[in-house]
Formats: structure tokens, C-alpha cells, sequence
């Protein structure tokens, strides 16, 4: 069982680790904890524990149709880019005023992953690999799928806003606006690059 929870972790990292809305999200709060990763991650586990529960119960089929695939696209673009706009639009607020986002942590952590098409195509091409081989090892091979790849989500997210955090104080001002407009554009840009991956679908 050792080489398979080694591989879970491997591939888990290897889809944490590239940066998307979710990081977009994490580094943007962490101007005000260093706690908030676990948040994220907290937010995240809400919509990824259920998807798994429904690709390991054989639900995950219904993710490969096509109409359900363009409202992912479609829903998730157009959330993402109502809140990079938002995000945008609050920066000089939040970094002068120490004023706070309109959503909260695990909100950002449960939008960022369930509008996510991308996250959710990833579970159904390659967590579903995963989960079956998990069944290998009953559903204790399962439980252990879970717990590895969440310690990966809160493990990473919690590293980067503790970093973010511990060195805020040497970008304050302008610095920390700058990083404001990186990731609310980084969020819209994400949100239209998932508008015309469903537009695309539709034509």
C-alpha cells in the first residue's frame, strides 16, 4: 500500500502545486492570517470530499456530458470573473484601510474549487484512476486516498499564506496592491479562459 499512497501524494502535489484560482485566492487573503490556507482548504474539502464520494459510488459518469461540462464552463467563467473584478475593485480599500473582502476564506475555497471545471475534469479523468485503485485495498485504501491528498490541499495552501503573511511587512503600499491586481487578474483571466473553453463546446 506503501507505493500507492506515495503516488497519491506525487500526483496530488502535482495538481496543487500549479497555480490557479484557488492559489489566486489564498495568496490575496493572507495579508490578514497565516491561517488562512487551512481556510481554503477547509472550503476546498467541502466540494472535493463529496466528488470523490460520487466518482468512488460510480457517480462520475454524469461530469462527462457534455451539457454538464458547457455549465461548468459557462457558470464557473463568469463567478471567476465577477470576482476578479471585484477583487480588483476592493484593493485600494482593503490595503489603506484594512477594510476585508466580501467573501470570506472557506467561501473563496468552496467557489474557487466547485466553479473550477478543470478541478473537477481532473477528479474525473484522473481521480478516478486513483479511487480505483484504492479498491484494491477495500475502503480503508479509500479513507487513506482522502486523508493523503487532503494533507497535500491543506499542507501547500497553509505553506504559501504562511510565507505570504510572515513577509507582508516588506510589501505593504504599492507592493501589496501590485499583488492584489496580479491575482484578481489572474482570477479573470482563468474565468475567460473557462468562458471560451464552454463557448468553444457550444459551437
Amino acid at each position: 500500500m506503501i507505493p500507492f499512497l506515495a503516488s497519491v501524494a506525487v500526483i496530488s502535489l502535482s495538481g496543487v502545486l500549479m497555480p490557479g484560482p484557488m492559489f489566486a485566492v489564498t495568496v490575496a487573503r493572507s495579508y490578514k492570517s497565516r491561517f488562512v490556507g487551512i481556510k481554503v482548504a477547509l472550503g476546498h474539502a467541502l466540494v472535493e470530499i463529496p466528488l470523490m464520494l460520487l466518482i468512488y459510488f460510480g457517480f462520475g459518469r454524469f461530469f462527462d456530458q457534455e451539457p454538464v461540462q458547457i455549465a461548468l464552463y459557462l457558470v464557473g467563467g463568469g463567478v471567476l470573473v465577477w470576482m476578479g473584478i471585484g477583487m480588483f475593485r476592493a484593493r485600494g480599500r482593503v490595503v489603506e484601510r484594512s477594510q476585508d473582502l466580501p467573501y470570506n476564506s472557506v467561501v473563496a475555497g468552496v467557489v474557487t474549487s466547485a466553479l473550477n471545471p478543470f478541478f473537477i475534469l481532473w477528479w474525473v479523468a484522473i481521480g478516478s484512476m486513483l479511487i480505483m485503485k484504492s479498491l484494491d485495498f477495500g475502503f480503508i485504501g479509500f479513507a487513506l486516498l482522502i486523508t493523503v491528498h487532503l494533507l497535500c490541499d491543506f499542507g501547500w495552501l497553509f505553506f504559501i499564506s504562511a510565507m505570504v503573511y510572515r513577509a507582508q511587512s516588506r510589501w505593504k503600499g504599492k507592493l501589496q496592491q501590485g499583488l492584489f491586481i496580479a491575482c484578481s487578474w489572474l482570477l479573470v483571466g482563468f474565468g475567460g479562459w473557462f468562458l471560451v473553453s464552454g463557448i468553444t463546446l457550444i459551437t
